[in-house]
């Protein structure tokens, strides 16, 4: 796609998630002067859980994003250190019985269970990481919703498992890892689209903001650029 072959040209822009490589492989094709969508790479889960949710739904999504690879990060933030100790129990009871338990136990291994004692101390931490997948199990879920600024995708409540947005629940799930949700969206329909700005000024237009386009082409050294209004206010002048 970034060559093009025979019978199909190169393309202008790739979309799609993957694995650390596909990641290296996208970022190389962007050098070579080919957009992408986002650097996507292993994928990563936060859930942030209080005394409102069910442990054994908290570990069962935790261990949905482990079983993707041994360098998949999950990660547990709460309030409550007997949800914490009931999830971590939970986990390595799943765990057991799962066909790719050799993967999901070494990113369980990677993986963390932190202990706030504040809401407020942890929506600081979790818009620092800034995860792919954020699940929200907590009572004062709103103040999570309307306060969390970087994130790939947001699942709310209980009955709300990450899957849901891999399969069914109709949310893209291209989505920015390690980080990158500070600066990119996941994919979305303004992903596939490039816009085109118009203007067109009226003779009472030019005059009107005329001097100051002059004053910062100056101010910058830059006289072709000043000319080019000079000379149309000038005509207007004669």
């Amino acid at each position: 796609m970034t060559f093009g072959t025979e019978s199909i040209e190169k393309v202008y822009k790739i979309f799609g998630p993957g694995n650390q490589f596909v990641t290296i492989a996208k970022q190389y094709a962007s050098q070579l002067g080919i957009a992408i969508d986002m650097p996507a790479g292993p994928s990563e889960l936060l859930v942030f859980a209080d005394e409102s949710s069910v442990p054994s739904f908290v570990a069962s999504d935790l261990l949905s994003q482990a079983e993707h690879g041994k360098d998949s990060q999950v990660i547990l933030v709460t309030t409550s250190k007997s949800i914490l100790n009931d999830v971590e129990e939970e986990v390595y009871k799943q765990l057991e019985v799962l066909p790719r338990k050799e993967i999901a136990q070494v990113a369980i291994n990677n993986s963390k269970l932190i202990f706030v004692d504040t809401d407020e101390k942890a929506l600081e931490l979790i818009n620092e990481y800034g995860p792919e997948h954020f699940i929200i199990c907590a009572t004062n879920e709103s103040f999570f919703v309307n306060n969390i600024e970087n994130a790939g995708s947001i699942f709310i409540g209980n009955y709300t498992p990450e899957s849901a947005g891999d399969y069914a629940s109709g949310t893209n799930h291209t989505l920015p890892t390690n980080g990158y949700s500070k600066s990119y969206s996941g994919v979305n329909l303004d992903s596939f689209l490039k816009a085109m700005t118009f203007q067109k000024i009226s003779y009472k237009g030019i005059q009107n903001i005329g001097k100051c386009i002059e004053l910062m082409a100056e101010a910058e050294g830059l006289q072709a650029h000043k000319n080019a209004v000079t000379l149309r206010l000038n005509q207007l002048k004669s």
